[in-house]
C-alpha cells in the first residue's frame, strides 16, 4: 500500500448554502418580515461574536446566479458546534422561507510536512494561523468541493508519496504568483462529505479566481488528476448589506 500523507487539521467548517422562496417571502406583512430580519440579524451577530475570541469563524455571502442565493460559512473546533449553528438558524422565521441548495462538510487541513521538525503544531503561531484562520474580508468569494482522479493509469492513490508531493509543489508554485491578489483555505472532506476537499477563495476582484484556476488545469496534478465540483461565486456581506437584501 502507498504510503499516505499525514495532515494537520484545525476547525471543522461548514459551507450551508440556502435558496430563498423569494414568492413566499415577498408575501410577507412588512411588520413580519422585519421581525424576520431582525431575528435572523440577532443570529448573525452571535455567529460573528466568535472571531474576536478566537473560538471559531464566520461569513456571509450571497451569490450571484441560480444555484443558492446565500452562502454562510462557519469555522468551529467540534461537529457538535457546527450541528447546533444548523439548528440555530432552523428555529428563525427567516429559514421558514429558504431551502438547502448545497452543504458542505469538512475540516481545515495542511500537509504535515509543512511542520517543520520538532516545532509543537499548537503553539506554533503560523501553523495555529492556517489551522484556526479568519475569514479574509475581501468583497469576492469562491467555493468549490474537489477530488483527485482514480481512474487507470491516472490514479493518484497509486502514486508513490514522493511523486504526489513533488506534483504539489509544482501545483502550489502556480497558486504563490497570486499571492496578493487571491487567498484560499484549503478543507479536508475524505469521509466527511461527498469529495474530498473543499477549496474557498477569496480575492477583491472575481477575475482573479478564472485566472487562477484556468492556469491550474495546465499544471499535471490538475490536468491527469483533479475533479471539480460546482462551482459558488458571491460577494461579502456586513449585516447592512443583508438587511438590505431582504427588504422588499
Amino acid at each position: 500500500m502507498n504510503q499516505a500523507v499525514q495532515t494537520l487539521d484545525g476547525w471543522y467548517t461548514l459551507h450551508d448554502l440556502r435558496s430563498i422562496d423569494w414568492a413566499s417571502w415577498k408575501a410577507l406583512d412588512n411588520d413580519e418580515r422585519a421581525e424576520a430580519v431582525d431575528e435572523l440579524l440577532r443570529l448573525t451577530q452571535a455567529y460573528r461574536n466568535v472571531i474576536p475570541h478566537q473560538t471559531g469563524a464566520y461569513g456571509q455571502y450571497r451569490i450571484v446566479g441560480q444555484k443558492a442565493d446565500l452562502m454562510f460559512i462557519h469555522m468551529r473546533p467540534t461537529v457538535e458546534e457546527l450541528a447546533d449553528l444548523e439548528t440555530r438558524f432552523q428555529k428563525t422565521r427567516f429559514a421558514d422561507f429558504t431551502a438547502p441548495a448545497y452543504t458542505y462538510l469538512s475540516v481545515v487541513e495542511l500537509s504535515a510536512y509543512l511542520a517543520k521538525p520538532g516545532v509543537d503544531v499548537d503553539s506554533d503561531p503560523y501553523l495555529q494561523g492556517r489551522l484556526k484562520p479568519e475569514l479574509p474580508q475581501t468583497r469576492n468569494v469562491c467555493f468549490y468541493p474537489m477530488s483527485k482522479r482514480r481512474q487507470g493509469s491516472d490514479n493518484w492513490y497509486m502514486l508513490s508519496i514522493e511523486e504526489r508531493r513533488e506534483l504539489m509543489k509544482n501545483h502550489g508554485r502556480i497558486g504563490h504568483e497570486y499571492a496578493g491578489k487571491v487567498k484560499q483555505i484549503i478543507t479536508g472532506s475524505t469521509g466527511l462529505d461527498d469529495w474530498e476537499w473543499g477549496v474557498t477563495l477569496f480575492s477583491d476582484d472575481p477575475l482573479q479566481f478564472k485566472k487562477l484556476v484556468y492556469e491550474m488545469r495546465f499544471d499535471e496534478a490538475s490536468a491527469r488528476f483533479g475533479e471539480f465540483g460546482p462551482f459558488f461565486v458571491g460577494s461579502r456581506l456586513d449585516d447592512a448589506d443583508l438587511a438590505r437584501m431582504l427588504t422588499v
